[in-house]
């Protein structure tokens, strides 16, 4: 890695846009490879000026503040971090700093993949990508492989290139702001699905979805997309790029040919001549609903295109646990049941949890409003059942308010104006043996920094 980043970057001035946790990553790897380099870094943020990182380096320059976008046309390359927005930039020859070139931007994926693409699994989807790719990385490392788990669930690829050996499979979680600028793709791909997501950050749903399909876009020939069949807006995506890789779809709808799907009660695998079978599907795995059906799906044909034997991937599969945050069982509390799925950020994996949930009478919903859709989701909540549905943040009046024009009378809303008030209403409100769910279909930053800290406030609440 550090030789390529002295070939690739040599000569050239770069300015790392955006100092978080890929930001810093970026900067430690840049200097081991350029150690008197000068490097500029451009963040909105005034506190990185105090980062002890970088508070003893003489060669760094900084550009922050809210003009911090206005001075990058200059540099060779610009080390954009995931979220940072420069479409404007792009496109914009009047932006007070000026159009900036597609080729000045790069990425640590871009980066990573340009060196270890042949070694990387890539998984990404609007839902489900933390999921499928733990439950990848398990599987590989079940059955002996040499993998790591890296990305949003993991750590940033540049902390781990030195442990890249020759033998090592990297399952990387893409999100769209890794992939939208890309021009590498994963050896495998996997893509999951697309619902709307990220809305404040994209100049269009349709944008939203072009960067999600980069995950398979520049593949190869001789590369493999693993892609959900039963997604109409996947499926159409990819059907251009089908006839160019080896596709393996997977569907919980309907057999395919090569891939995975459901039969007899099994989870199959076809590499379009032979079926094996290679999961039993248990009702009461720890990975529930319909939605984990296809994520385990998705794992079992890339096991599979890795030659891990049927037995292993079963294995595994009976022995994952899920993910912190994602229909996660906190406990019994009195005489209720409380589930943790704070990582549930958009309205399609709320109805989801509903529906792996048993008995849910209470459901913790809203947050932040980023703007997407949620009609289908208050009419699905409208004749679920759910007699009492809390909800918090400028998402939850707007779903309110959706939920008033149904006029179900057999089902309470109760609007609160601090997500901890949701306690003393689910302890009243909630029958006894019955569950509270807390899955917000909206994003948190409007009282935490994110789903993480939400979910742990919420199991604190309720075990406390």
């Amino acid at each position: 890695m550090i030789e390529y980043l002295r070939k690739r970057f040599t000569g050239k001035s770069i300015v790392l846009l955006g100092f978080g946790r890929e930001g810093q990553a970026s900067y430690s790897r840049l200097r081991e490879a350029f150690p008197g380099k000068r490097l500029t870094i451009a963040d909105a943020s005034e506190a990185i000026r105090d980062n002890p990182l970088i508070a003893h380096d003489d060669a760094v320059a900084l550009i922050t503040g809210p003009g911090y976008l206005e001075q990058l046309q200059g540099f060779d390359a610009i080390f954009r971090s995931p979220g940072i927005p420069v479409w404007q930039l792009l496109q914009d020859q009047n932006h007070p700093g000026g159009r900036i070139r597609r080729d000045q931007i790069t990425s640590q994926t871009e980066i990573f993949l340009e060196c270890f693409a042949g070694r990387v699994i890539g998984v990404t989807g609007t839902k489900g990508k933390s999921t499928t790719a733990s439950l990848i990385h398990h599987i590989l490392k079940t059955a002996g492989k040499d993998a790591l788990l890296a990305g949003n669930i993991g750590s940033p690829v540049f902390h781990i290139a030195d442990l890249v050996g020759p033998e090592t499979i990297v399952v990387f979680e893409l999100s769209s702001h890794q992939l939208e600028f890309i021009t590498v793709a994963p050896h495998i791909s996997v893509l999951l699905n697309l619902f709307q997501e990220h809305l404040d950050a994209y100049e269009s749903y349709g944008q939203y979805q072009q960067a999600k399909v980069n995950v398979t876009r520049y593949q190869q020939e001789e590369d493999f997309l693993v892609y959900n069949m039963d997604d109409a807006l996947v499926s159409g995506h990819v059907q251009p790029f089908c006839s160019h890789r080896r596709c393996y779809p997977f569907s919980v709808a309907g057999e395919t040919g090569p891939g995975s799907f459901l039969r007899d009660g099994w989870a199959c695998f076809s590499n379009g001549r032979d079926t094996v079978p290679v999961w039993q599907i248990h009702q009461d795995r720890f990975l529930r609903g319909e939605h984990n059906l296809k994520n385990i799906l998705a794992a079992i044909s890339v096991a599979m295109i890795h030659g891990i034997d049927p037995e292993s991937v079963s294995d595994a599969v009976a022995t994952f646990k899920g993910l912190e945050h994602r229909l996660e069982y906190v406990g019994e509390f009195g005489k209720i049941h409380f589930y943790n799925d704070s990582i549930a950020t958009i309205p399609e994996a709320c109805m989801e949890a509903v529906r792996a949930i048993p008995k849910v009478d209470t459901l913790v919903a809203g947050g932040f409003d980023r703007g997407i859709e949620y009609d289908d989701l208050a009419s699905f909540l409208g004749k679920s059942g759910i007699r009492n549905i809390i909800l918090a943040g400028e998402a939850g009046r707007r779903i309110g308010g959706l939920l008033e024009k149904f006029g179900n009378p057999d089902q309470k809303l109760f609007y609160i104006n601090r997500f901890d008030d949701f306690r003393e209403i689910a302890f009243r409100e909630t029958l006894p043996g019955h569950a509270c769910l807390l899955s917000p279909a909206a994003a948190s930053y409007d009282e935490f920094r994110n789903f993480e800290e939400r979910g742990r406030r919420f199991r604190d609440l309720v075990t406390h």
